[in-house]
């Protein structure tokens, strides 16, 4: 196992050590999704596609307030490393673990009862309710699964190991990879055998993931008990913003979604193969997003400033070099790529040409992750959110929403990468210029 103190030794070489087991276990973990819909396009058809791409959405729009507590776990739990505060590491984590799951069981019975109104609310097409209902209903079954090895990964990764994660996500996704084919096609589940798959192994992933943290004593874990009122109440000023955060991004998808499913099944369908592409392209950046995130907070914890924007500065350079080479990748072979998950002839065209569209606004979004990943750090989780809302809200689905209806479905990739291209900039000055240094998240703690 390996854990780095990020306050001290070469930068360089421990984002480049320390991002890549991210970025491989979230590869592993994007997988999940990318083998349901390679397996449910090609034996199940575009709809069945499509009604995965849209159940996918409404997931992460519903979970997204735990995905956001998560982020803030990564704020106080890395700083409190770097402050090398054992005794606030323990309890830090034992709020956290009594927060989520509490959060957890509250967002799986709520979404498991509305999935149907959500969908419709959407929009979806008809022909496609009933399979993406399923498909839903089934996913929020297993949500405390999901987000407890996301926590567990998370609480990791903030001490400095971001390798053992990658075992139990690895075992994970070779299990699906067995299960999903062989629901679908030996035990003709359809769609429903493929969300189980996916149920299934985050349940492997989560209890494997415990047993290990647990008999190795990766992470000073304790029986979970009644949390102090100061650690709460720090919990829910970062994570409520942090969470709203979240819910931002995700429903800013699903209103672009909205725009998609005008256009109907096809198009719906291509964008569903292209997300589910765009979602593994964008990996890299994420990666680091996170890395540089857990690296800035242990130094923000002792103020080593200058290491903070060295951080931040190779983070945005080693962005740019992996993300042109993406994009030139992704370019010359979109509609190949689209094709893997689908035979439509008109689903592959669209789904092509957006991925073409959009290829080369990749590094500009990976800015985004790496700048929003070091302020984060600080605990500036109210600026993220308001930055996030001009991201969503004031760029992405106006221009997209606009330029599609001058130029047809073309406009959706176009809407998409001009909004890449102004939220980066916008993101660089508040970095540059803003008063997110000036947090202090533990002042009142008493040590």
């Amino acid at each position: 196992m390996a854990r780095y103190d990020f306050t001290e030794g070469n930068i360089f070489k421990q984002m480049l050590w320390f991002s890549t087991p991210i970025l491989l276990t979230n590869l592993l973990q994007t997988s999940y999704q990318f083998i349901d819909s390679l397996w449910v396009g090609n034996l199940l058809g575009a709809q069945a596609l499509g009604a995965v791409a849209v159940s996918g959405t409404v997931i992460f729009t519903i979970l997204s307030f735990v995905i956001g507590v998560n982020n803030a776990s990564l704020t106080i739990l890395s700083q409190q490393k770097g402050k090398g505060n054992e005794e606030g590491l323990k309890n830090y984590l034992n709020a956290f673990v009594v927060t989520l799951t509490c959060l957890a069981f509250v967002l799986g019975v709520v979404g498991y009862f509305l999935a149907r109104p959500i969908l419709m609310m959407l929009g979806t097409p008809p022909s496609m309710v009933d399979e993406a209902t399923l498909y839903l209903k089934i996913n929020f079954v297993g949500i405390l699964f999901l987000f407890g090895y996301n926590f567990i990964a998370t609480v990791l990764r903030a001490l400095g190991d971001s390798r053992t994660p990658l075992k139990f996500v690895c075992i994970a996704v070779l299990l699906n990879t067995v299960l999903a084919p062989l629901f679908i096609i030996q035990f003709h589940l359809g769609i429903e055998g493929a969300a189980y798959a996916t149920l299934i192994s985050q349940a492997f992933a989560f209890l494997y993931g415990l047993a290990l943290i647990i008999r190795k004593k990766l992470a000073p874990f304790t029986k979970p008990s009644l949390p102090q009122k100061e650690e709460i109440l720090l919990i829910l000023k970062l994570g409520i913003p942090a969470g709203l955060q979240m819910m931002v991004i995700s429903s800013g998808v699903m209103a672009i979604m909205s725009v998609v499913t005008s256009f109907g099944e096809h198009t719906v369908a291509g964008f569903g193969a292209a997300q589910r592409l765009d979602s593994l392209l964008m990996l890299p950046a994420m990666a680091l997003g996170t890395a540089v995130s857990s690296m800035a907070g242990q130094n923000i914890g002792v103020s080593k400033w200058d290491r903070v924007h060295k951080i931040a500065r190779y983070g945005v350079l080693y962005n740019l070099v992996i993300m042109l080479v993406v994009s030139v990748i992704i370019f010359f072979f979109a509609h190949e790529a689209v094709s893997l998950f689908t035979n439509d002839e008109s689903a592959i065209k669209f789904g092509g040409e957006y991925l073409q569209i959009i290829a080369f606004f990749y590094p500009l979004l990976g800015i985004n992750f790496i700048l929003n990943g070091v302020v984060r750090a600080s605990g500036a989780m109210i600026q993220i959110l308001l930055l996030n809302v001009v991201s969503l809200w004031v760029l992405r689905y106006p221009l997209t929403y606009g330029l599609s209806a001058f130029f047809g479905e073309m406009g959706i990739g176009l809407g998409m990468g001009i909004s890449f291209l102004i939220s980066s900039i916008v993101v660089y000055f508040y970095y540059r210029y803003g008063k997110w240094k000036e947090k202090e998240l533990f002042e009142k703690k008493r040590m």
